[in-house]
């Protein structure tokens, strides 16, 4: 390896001088604004430390490093930033001889144990201890209580710049762009909280990209990865601001609920509110918009996957939730949120099955159906890409509003031959909303089956007539691959009428 540069040395050696162990606001920006750099160069430095045989060789060729190092070890900024410490540390174990030869390395050893006692322990006699003795507190409190006055005055100053100002002088307010630089390699340190959320509020209200968008890719990295926890308000407004962080939010989530780790422990419903997304799209048109746009385009992808089906459902139904709960005066209309369905749709869909008297279900489903009808009456008649947009359209929101679905897979176990059509009716198209006649029937069998697996029903139905409704199923499946649809249903009810017969 080359050795580090004699520019590269004289530039954060100076650096490390005037920072030293000053804590006010400019020093604080500098150093943040440095952090990633000096972390390379540390690096660099780590690496010929590496390859040196012995702390004598190390010294005679990086003669700075017990200096810059030991300073380093005292800058707030630098200590609070994992990364950094972690380099300092393994700099400082480099050094350390484990068979000192002379008095120069067993004298480097003390000074290393020092270090190392200041970073990691409270041993007595190190550094660290006479910290304790002489300011009363431990230096890793003393360095969060600096750093912790520091991001206090500084989230003041953002604070102050948000009121009693229009947008357009907010916007010229260059320090915020300065400040969101600083913080890019401190977003996971606990202090920067406020400031943090100082910074994204600001950034809403002023209404324009006024942040350094490495500090925005750093916040949406450490949130997802959990090292970084803000208020539920700084994290809508990173959701707000970028786009980006809104659908990397929405696919993190997904994920986890697609992997099943989280909702092994939790219930689905719990693990949706907790996301935070159904009330940040209650309140924001635009989220709803965004996620509801990545879930429609993995459905289209991986249709077949309950999961996914059921997180819509499960995330529509937390997001109507949250919506009915606001002031009518501040709740949006809920064709803002669903501006390509037909709004006849709306009512009866997102109206859920505990809002309607059970002995009506059968009936509003019979509505539904027949409104479902004439979008794919509307399709199956032109070929334009309205029509078959709109069909997709009252398909998702079906699937969004599941709930009927397995309101209608109840009453089929439980209805009257004669009332079976439009619930099947409904099944059909849940599963093939774009399949024509022979082809659609010949399906419809194997997804009722399918469908009803999914509904525990177990505890609402007796066994004999869950057996019946298989004895349905298997009938119809028979008649419906052969061929003809309307004898199907024929047969349908014959089959229910031989089943409820005395065996």
């Amino acid at each position: 390896m080359e050795a580090v540069s004699d520019t590269d040395v004289q530039f954060w050696m100076a650096k490390a001088m005037i920072w030293g162990e000053d804590l006010s606001c400019s020093a604080l920006l500098d150093t943040s604004r440095h952090l990633c750099s000096l972390r390379s160069f540390l690096q660099q430095v780590l690496q010929g430390l590496q390859q040196m045989s012995s702390t004598s060789e190390a010294m005679k060729t990086f003669p700075f490093v017990g200096q810059f190092l030991g300073r380093l070890c005292w800058n707030p900024c630098v200590i609070a930033d994992e990364r950094s410490q972690r380099l300092l540390l393994r700099c400082l174990s480099c050094l350390y001889s484990a068979e000192p030869l002379n008095a120069v390395e067993q004298k480097a050893n003390m000074w290393i144990k020092d270090m190392l006692c200041h970073l990691i322990s409270e041993e007595e006699g190190s550094v660290a201890h006479t910290t304790v003795k002489h300011a009363g507190v431990t230096p890793k409190r003393y360095h969060s209580e600096a750093l912790q006055k520091v991001v206090s005055l500084m989230t003041e100053e953002v604070i102050k710049s948000c009121d009693g100002l229009p947008n357009t002088a907010r916007c010229l307010n260059g320090n915020i762009h300065t400040m969101s630089t600083a913080c890019v390699a401190l977003v996971t340190c606990l202090e920067m909280s406020p400031l943090i959320g100082a910074l994204l509020k600001h950034s809403v209200l002023c209404g324009c990209s006024c942040l350094n968008q490495e500090f925005i890719k750093e916040i949406n990295e450490a949130l997802i990865s959990k090292r970084l926890v803000l208020e539920d308000e700084a994290v809508v407004n990173l959701w707000c601001y970028s786009p980006t962080c809104l659908e990397g939010a929405a696919v993190s989530f997904l994920e986890s609920v697609l992997s099943g780790h989280e909702t092994m422990t939790q219930s689905l419903d719990k693990h949706v509110n907790d996301s935070l997304l159904p009330r940040a799209s209650a309140h924001h048109c635009h989220i709803f918009l965004t996620v509801n746009e990545i879930y429609r385009n993995v459905l289209t992808e991986i249709d077949e996957n309950l999961a996914v089906r059921a997180l819509i459902q499960v995330f529509t139904a937390c997001f109507l939730q949250r919506l009915t709960g606001q002031k009518p005066q501040d709740r949006l209309p809920l064709r803002a949120f669903f501006p390509n369905v037909t709004p006849c749709l709306l009512t009866p869909l997102l109206t859920a099955p505990s809002e309607v008297p059970r002995e009506a279900w059968l009936d509003h489903l019979s509505w539904i159906r027949s409104l479902l009808q004439s979008v794919t009456e509307n399709e199956e008649a032109g070929e334009d890409g309205r029509a078959y947009q709109a069909v997709f359209e009252a398909w998702f929101l079906l699937v969004q509003c599941g709930y009927w679905v397995d309101t209608a897979a109840e009453l089929l176990v439980l209805a009257a031959p004669e009332n079976a059509e439009p619930l099947l009716w409904l099944l059909t198209f849940f599963h093939h909303p774009t399949n024509r006649g022979h082809q659609r029937s010949q399906q419809t069998v194997r997804d009722l089956i399918m469908v009803l697996k999914s509904v525990n029903l177990t505890s609402q139905v007796k066994n004999s007539k869950v057996k019946q409704t298989g004895k349905l199923l298997m009938a119809s499946s028979s008649v419906l691959i052969s061929g003809s649809g309307q004898r199907s249903l024929d047969s349908s009810k014959d089959a229910v009428s031989h089943s409820s017969s005395p065996s």
